[in-house]
């Protein structure tokens, strides 16, 4: 008994902590009534706009580029893997102020390839692009992970058997591997779409905090605190939390749905 009250205490606990912060400032936010006229102003409907857009982007660059890269790394033992395996993990570890600064020194007029970028007329930093790169750079690794993690899983048996029946190997990832990994791939996009729309650090030092142009949700956050309007900030960070339930919301829903028909299925 006392073991058990000792756990319950302390699991109690946690979620106690995880959950006053974020019911306290949805709270103030519905209570005070400026979340109605905080998200009717201009500033808040671009940069959620912003979010939306930008995030959508990263999460299709993420899918795009971290599928085949999460597929090498759970399938194929290379020369180097683990090293590639360390590139992938680090954005994770790597303080966010630090990989909008690399960023600047690989992207900007000054950095790395600030020149070929210059001579091709491109210029990243300080654009939306830069806001997708940062948001790319920061979230990719939880989707890879989780993915390499999903794919490793698959068992190899139903794969050799389906190339047995005929199917080609792009049959084989469409419908084997991604099918019986798709609850650890929705896993990573959910943790990949979050980190993108709270992303702050990277952005505001590669993309800058320009209203209407590069100016996130987050950042919209700090300006408004930076310039003493508690009532914004809160509002403006409660339509992100708003935002982020929405989709786990959407996504839980959608495991139910899919868990209910393979049930029926079955």
């Amino acid at each position: 008994m006392t073991r058990r009250l000792i756990l319950v205490a302390a699991a109690g606990s946690l979620a106690l902590f995880l959950a006053l912060p974020v019911a306290t400032l949805v709270g103030r936010a519905v209570g005070g009534g400026s979340l109605a006229a905080t998200i009717g102003s201009r500033v808040v409907r671009e940069a959620l706009l912003l979010s939306l857009t930008t995030t959508a982007v990263s999460l299709g660059v993420i899918v795009l580029f971290g599928t085949p890269l999460a597929f090498l790394l759970a399938r194929r033992r290379f020369t180097g893997s683990g090293l590639v395996e360390t590139v992938v993990d680090l954005p994770l570890v790597l303080p966010p102020s630090v990989a909008g600064l690399a960023l600047l020194l690989v992207f900007g007029r000054r950095g790395l390839l600030g020149e070929s970028l210059d001579a091709a007329g491109l210029a990243i930093p300080f654009t939306v692009v830069a806001v997708v790169l940062a948001q790319v750079f920061v979230a990719a690794p939880f989707y890879v992970r989780a993915a390499r993690a999903g794919i490793a899983s698959v068992p190899r048996d139903l794969e050799d058997a389906a190339r047995v029946d005929g199917a080609s190997e792009i049959g084989v990832f469409r419908h084997v591997m991604v099918p019986l990994a798709a609850p650890a791939l929705a896993a990573g996009l959910v943790m990949s779409w979050a980190r993108s729309l709270g992303e702050f650090g990277a952005t505001i030092l590669f993309a800058g905090n320009v209203a209407g142009r590069t100016q996130t949700l987050p950042l919209v956050v700090y300006a408004e605190f930076g310039a003493g309007d508690l009532d914004a900030a809160i509002a403006a960070a409660t339509v992100l939390v708003l935002a982020a339930v929405g989709v786990l919301i959407a996504v839980r829903l959608g495991r139910r749905g899919r868990a209910l028909d393979l049930s029926s299925a079955g």
